[in-house]
């Protein structure tokens, strides 16, 4: 079995001269294509308002006018997302609930109210706009670079801007005006990224304000879970350890007491057997301290508290762990701890005869390095998550940390877990 918790990357933008490059074919294309869709659509438009009162006709006409304009604007989204690397989440049809007609109905009003279609739908048509701007001014500059060289033809006179008859001696000058045809296509290509980012952009942010109100959600489900596992794994064993044995030592010397006059001997050994018992109460407590927080890690890092967990793991342990320095307190712990329950839970369940642990520091591409673990043995496999088990605990941990967990876990072994969580050094 193979579980994974993760988060993908957003797109890498093109370099800027390719990027140039791009917007001047799309602008292009988008220059030609805009003169026969947005007529398209006004036309369709006026078609079925006209026709509304038609036996209803027109209101057809208008939901597939619809249907056309959240396509163009899906598409318009994804244009741009991809041409300036942008992560934006795609444009998402707002279907109906319920079935039947009227639930289909407002299912349309919702879509038709969606803001975010008609800002992509409006890039759309800017971006057409843009593009015809463009071409002509692309076209003005070559029309006057050719008759910038009419002095070497014979011809007395050309025909320069606005249809206007010069004598051929001054067409050189066309050259200057050529260079205004190149700005102005040069600034159609810079407007169309202004605007495009601007209007797209602006759900880009929308998108990535989601997705940390999206994650820090999750964060705080697994770190409220994570604290609850906690608490039940205290309280169970404070009630099926610690505390019978404090019962056991208060009944021994009450015994004890009431036989120090008459029995001096047997109430020395209840005490013996008291004090014996008490130790063994402090050494439960100091293990159940040891699982809500390690002091060694604030006192000797990550690899000694490692270090540490393998001396007194039930099966051979080999450590490989290579760090630069201390990290973030919250990251070492989510680590020490997912290792420390999955050591336990290889010892309790896997019947496996070793294990292995690699900690290293990880850059990953990220914006941070990141603490990465795996934990491997050889037992029979079969691991799962379940609600309230161990390997859920190590999860909300994770979770809980910014981290992620991936388990591989086939029936016959081998069982591997790996830990991501963000650090700083």
């Amino acid at each position: 079995m193979t579980s994974t918790l993760q988060t993908q990357p957003g797109a890498l933008p093109a370099r800027p001269p390719l990027r140039l490059g791009l917007t001047l074919l799309h602008l292009a294309a988008l220059g030609t294509l805009g003169v026969v869709v947005l007529p398209l659509v006004i036309a369709w438009f006026a078609a079925g308002v006209g026709l509304t009162f038609l036996l209803g006709f027109g209101l057809l006409m208008l939901t597939g006018l619809l249907y056309a304009i959240f396509g163009l604007a899906r598409f318009e989204i994804r244009r741009v997302s991809d041409l300036y690397g942008l992560r934006v989440a795609p444009l998402s049809w707002r279907p109906s609930q319920q079935p039947g007609f009227g639930a289909y109905v407002r299912s349309l009003g919702r879509n038709l109210a969606n803001g975010r279609m008609w800002a992509a739908f409006g890039s759309f048509a800017i971006s057409c706009f843009a593009g015809a701007t463009m071409l002509s001014g692309l076209e003005w500059m070559i029309r006057l670079c050719i008759t910038a060289f009419a002095p070497l033809t014979q011809a007395e006179t050309v025909i320069g801007p606005f249809g206007m008859d010069l004598p051929a001696s001054q067409a050189p000058w066309m050259l200057v005006l050529a260079l205004l045809g190149a700005a102005l296509a040069v600034a159609m290509i810079f407007m169309h990224r202004a605007v495009t980012v601007g209007i797209i952009g602006s759900t880009a942010r929308e998108t990535e304000l989601t997705e940390r109100v999206r994650t820090t959600a999750v964060q705080r489900e697994g770190a409220m879970r994570a604290a609850e596992l906690e608490r039940t794994r205290i309280e169970r064993d404070l009630h099926d350890g610690v505390q019978p044995r404090l019962v056991s030592v208060a009944m021994t010397l009450g015994l004890a007491h009431q036989q120090i006059d008459s029995d001096p001997e047997q109430a020395k050994a209840l005490v013996a057997e008291a004090h014996a018992s008490t130790k063994s109460a402090i050494t439960e407590l100091r293990q159940l301290t040891r699982g809500i927080y390690a002091s060694v890690l604030d006192d000797r890092g990550l690899d000694a508290a490692l270090s540490a967990i393998a001396g007194r793991s039930h099966i051979p342990v080999q450590l490989d762990v290579q760090l630069t320095g201390r990290y973030a307190r919250h990251a070492e712990a989510a680590v020490y701890f997912a290792i420390a329950e999955a050591l336990t839970n290889a010892a309790k369940h896997s019947r496996a005869s070793n294990c292995r642990v690699t900690v290293r520091e990880r850059a990953n591409g990220q914006a941070q390095p990141m603490l990465w673990a795996r934990i491997e043995d050889n037992g029979t496999g079969g691991a799962r998550i379940v609600p309230g088990g161990g390997l859920d605990g190590i999860s909300n941990r994770v979770l809980a940390a910014g981290g992620t967990i991936t388990l591989d876990s086939p029936q016959g072994g081998p069982t591997a877990l790996e830990v991501n969580v963000p650090c700083a050094s």
